[in-house]
């Protein structure tokens, strides 16, 4: 059995202490190889030791996660933030396909993160760049990381023409021609999304507003976007579509 190095970063040694107990206790691939208590000891450890894994607080005195990875010189583990609840830094870890987990840890959501862990090779970069750059960019810039049993594509939301449920999946339509299938569902990629423009004009449907073209009223109610495509509004949000289009 590989054991997966791990560092665990923590202002607040009750809680490296309870994370230490949880991960030997239920994670018994895990080998914890040190420990840090704010940005600068933590920017020490990491540049002598190479874990597969960092355990890694948001807010500490001396900074956050996010200025310890920017002094990084591409940091290539596998990150995992643990952190009490905050909405923007949650939205980025999710637009990155970076694992987080909420304080008090669960230990159902702790044994989960380690075993995702196992299965992501630690020498890619992917993630956390992604993360660095949506840390730094501008929301119209921001990018989301799509990962699908080929790997993982980076692409910048503003890319994205429409989304479409398929059961379980979604399927990503983007303005190069791309279709880009991943194991989420649209109401999952719906509430990453909504803050970037994206709205569900039908249960099947999430599309990007910058693309709407025009809204035809016959047959139903349907929208033309920017690719062709011809996108169905059910009857309780084609008040939204028009109020949108009338703005525009």
């Amino acid at each position: 059995m590989k054991l997966l190095n791990t560092v665990i970063i923590d202002d607040e040694e009750k809680s490296r202490q309870t994370l230490r107990q949880m991960l030997n206790l239920f994670c018994p691939t895990v080998q914890i190889i040190g420990e840090a208590h704010n940005i600068q000891s933590a920017y020490e450890l990491l540049s002598i030791v190479k874990p597969d894994i960092v355990f890694l607080d948001i807010r500490m005195p001396d900074g956050n996660g996010f200025d310890l990875l920017k002094k990084l010189n591409h940091p290539n583990f596998n990150l995992i933030f643990t952190t009490a609840y905050d909405q923007y830094a949650i939205k980025a870890f999710k637009y990155s396909a970076i694992d987080y987990l909420l304080k008090p840890i669960d230990t159902d959501e702790l044994k989960a993160a380690v075993a995702k862990a196992v299965e992501i090779d630690p020498t890619t970069t992917t993630r956390n760049n992604t993360l660095l750059d949506n840390y730094v960019k501008p929301k119209e810039d921001q990018q989301i990381i799509l990962s699908t049993i080929e790997g993982m594509h980076v692409v910048k939301i503003k890319n994205i023409i429409r989304c479409q449920a398929d059961d379980y999946y979604t399927n990503f339509f983007l303005n190069d021609g791309r279709r880009i299938m991943i194991s989420k569902t649209l109401k999952e990629n719906e509430e990453l999304l909504k803050d970037h423009g994206f709205i569900r004009p039908h249960r099947s449907h999430l599309v990007n507003i910058s693309y709407i073209k025009r809204y035809v009223k016959s047959n139903g109610g349907h929208i033309i976007l920017a690719d062709g495509s011809n996108i169905p509004v059910s009857r309780r949000k084609k008040e939204v579509i028009q109020e949108y289009l009338n703005r525009n």
